[in-house]
């Protein structure tokens, strides 16, 4: 695997922090976080930060790793085995080419950054991260 397992703990954070987020419940409540005490701190919204860092860090990422890091998500959601490695890569691969790419299925997956995690653990790459 060529992908920096820190560049993958990196993407596992960040999904996180998109994860725990819920939707606009309220969008007219005219809230003001000192007033309500920062209540809304966990609702995402259209200029939530955390998703474009994401889709950045994704899209920056070469076609490799780009692979790799989808790979790393089917081996985690069990649609592969950590055996079947090189054939997780290359249908990442084809899955990129058909316009499917890492960040739309990344972020389209529930829980993908446990997914990914555990896919680092089925890898043999355990990094210390924080528990969901």
């Amino acid at each position: 695997m060529d992908i920096a397992v820190e560049t993958v703990t990196d993407i596992v954070m960040r999904l996180r922090a998109i994860e725990v987020k819920e939707g606009n419940t309220d969008p007219d409540s005219g809230s003001n976080p000192i007033d309500d005490g920062s209540t809304d701190v966990l609702t995402s919204g259209t200029d939530d930060a955390t998703e474009s860092e994401v889709r950045g860090l994704i899209a920056g990422l070469d076609d490799d790793s780009r692979a790799e890091l989808l790979a790393l998500l089917y081996i985690g959601r069990g649609d592969m085995e950590p055996e079947e490695w090189s054939e997780a890569v290359r249908f990442a691969r084809e899955r990129e080419a058909a316009g499917e790419g890492a960040v739309r299925e990344l972020l389209g997956s529930p829980d993908a950054g446990d997914l990914l995690e555990e896919g680092l653990d089925a890898m043999g790459l355990s990094p210390e991260l924080p528990q969901a």
